[in-house]
């Protein structure tokens, strides 16, 4: 997977923790969000990552669009910035796998 799926990523769960969006933003990072993780547990599990892989799970299902987690604004704040930094590092950790 392309890195800037995952930049794109950290950017969003930055924005959403930093800042007082409309709900429609926070929308859209749940189908960004658990779109990249669900593709990267793929990817963790295929090269045999099972920490990538089970930590993309569970971000993948907190995030999902579909049946959503109602938390408090604060929480989520926490939530998106311990995810962005998951992200962060599974981005360089994945590229240091392909080159």
């Amino acid at each position: 997977m392309n890195k800037y799926w995952y930049l794109l990523a950290v950017g969003i769960f930055l924005l959403g923790a930093l800042g007082s969006w409309p709900y429609a933003y926070y929308q859209l990072l749940r189908w960004v969000v658990c779109g990249v993780g669900a593709y990267t547990a793929y990817l963790g599990f295929k090269m045999n990552n099972t920490v990538i892989g089970w930590l993309m799970v569970a971000i993948a299902v907190l995030f999902n669009p579909i049946a959503p987690f109602y938390l408090a604004k604060g929480t989520w704040a926490v939530l998106d910035l311990v995810a962005a930094v998951i992200f962060f590092v599974t981005a360089n950790s994945l590229k240091k796998h392909h080159d």
